[in-house]
């Protein structure tokens, strides 16, 4: 099992990778679609139709903008730079979509983009129907995603002939293919390698070693932006909730009174400001989500900035994260609309337990355990947004993840590496509580916390 470091963290735009980032990728993959299909100067009618989860809280988590821009040829990363709401009014405005050759599609934002609340797809609750509709309204084209998390996507045929929807790869030419983290240590002693080594060793079966440390020194310069530009900004966050910027203020109090500051105030500043600038659609690394971008960055920026700078460790800090996060992917989801908030914040935790006990010279038994003890912490945990923002309770929830990854990697180092969960059978428990648990409390804005706020 093979999934890249430079795929699982991958910089995009918030509020989120699987209602935003993903249906923006769907739709881009659909224009492509549209520009070799279309061979007519006959009038043709785009529909894109939301299921499920997408449906639910498409409009808090911006899916309709995300699905507009996509199909005007945008993609993610391109909109770091760029005024998403002035885009997105500009074509909003337009009502049809210009290809290639002057070829011209029609798609009028508040009547073709359609949120069906009512039924959702059986493969994955996040879906996406396009159709392409002639003047004598048949349907001539039509192709059904899933946004599975993480900004990955997968199309009707792909998601029926695996069995669980993964964007990974069995792949028999890396040294080191474990796909469970009982593997992984058993890799590690036989090898006398670490984690990091063998994730690194993997990773250079498919990219020059040059190529992958441009790729990650990026991933951490963007993670470092967004801390610096969120501890930098403060107002209101869009959406309607008047949710107002604490992360400025709150390391102005630390900067001022540094003695009486402690780790968790820092990370707590450091994942908030991650995750207001999420909030806000503004420029994230999605670690392993938008939703969780938060923890990740916190605990790797203070870690720099308060440790150490090396930027060697920097690297393999996020080489055995995204090891951690590749097995959860693989063994369970990262996915709120799968299996609740655990596997976005509870899977960003552990990710980040893990290589911070990693570079501070853990084993790989170590690193296994502090991967545990922070994911075990978060099973259960329900993605309940209110109003299908990703402001509350997501973004305090990033803080206390972080302090949770910090607190599980000093436990882990404290021992020998011996416990009594394997993570494993932490990921697995995972997976069982998120199939069991009432849709209401998976990203659809209908139990929990969205249900329980009163309205004046």
């Amino acid at each position: 099992m093979f999934i890249s470091v430079l795929e699982l963290f991958k910089v995009g735009i918030g509020p989120f990778s699987s209602h935003t980032m993903g249906p923006m990728v769907a739709a881009f993959e659909f224009r492509k679609r549209l520009q070799e299909f279309l061979h007519t100067e006959k009038p043709h009618r785009l529909i894109c139709t939301l299921k499920g989860s997408l449906a639910l809280t498409g409009k808090g988590h911006s899916t309709d903008k995300a699905v507009l821009l996509g199909m005007h040829g945008f993609l993610p990363a391109e909109l770091i730079d760029k005024d998403v709401q002035a885009l997105f009014t500009q074509f909003a405005s337009q009502n049809v979509l210009t290809l290639p050759e002057n070829r011209c599609v029609n798609f009028e934002l508040a009547k073709d983009l359609i949120f069906d609340k009512k039924e959702t797809l059986a493969q994955h609750p996040n879906g996406l129907v396009f159709a392409l509709i002639d003047n004598e309204d048949k349907v001539v084209l039509t192709e059904t995603y899933f946004s599975i998390g993480g900004g990955f996507i997968k199309t009707l045929a792909e998601i029926d002939e695996i069995e669980a929807p993964l964007d990974m790869r069995h792949d028999k030419s890396i040294p080191y293919p474990f796909d469970t983290a009982s593997r992984m240590m058993e890799m590690a002693r036989a090898s006398q390698q670490n984690v990091a080594e063998m994730k690194r060793q993997n990773e250079i079966c498919h990219r020059s070693r040059k190529e992958l440390n441009e790729g990650l020194d990026r991933i951490w310069s963007s993670m470092e932006s967004c801390v610096n530009r969120g501890l930098a900004t403060e107002g209101e966050l869009p959406g309607g909730l008047h949710v107002k910027r604490r992360a400025k203020a709150l390391v102005m109090q630390l900067q001022q009174d540094p003695k009486s500051a402690t780790v968790n105030d820092w990370l707590s500043a450091y994942a908030m400001a991650v995750n207001e600038e999420n909030a806000a659609g503004h420029m994230v690394v999605t670690a392993p989500t938008n939703g969780a971008a938060g923890v990740i960055p916190a605990v790797l920026y203070y870690y720099v900035h308060h440790e150490n700078d090396d930027l060697e460790r920097v690297r393999d800090f996020l080489l055995v994260a995204a090891a951690i996060g590749g097995l959860i992917k693989h063994k369970s989801s990262i996915s709120g609309a799968e299996v609740g908030c655990q596997g976005e914040v509870g899977s960003a935790s552990a990710m980040a337990a893990a290589a911070l006990c990693a570079v501070r010279g853990g084993s790989a038994e170590q690193v296994e355990n502090a991967a545990e003890i922070a994911l075990e912490h978060h099973l259960g945990m329900t993605c309940d947004p209110v109003q299908g923002l990703v402001q509350v309770p997501c973004i305090e929830r990033n803080a206390f993840g972080a302090i949770k990854a910090f607190t599980a990697a000093s436990l882990a180092l404290r021992g020998s590496g011996e416990h009594i969960m394997p993570l494993d059978a932490c990921i697995a428990a995972m997976k069982q509580t998120g199939q069991e648990m009432s849709e209401k409390f998976k990203e659809t804005a209908l139990g929990g916390l969205a249900v329980s706020i009163t309205e004046c």
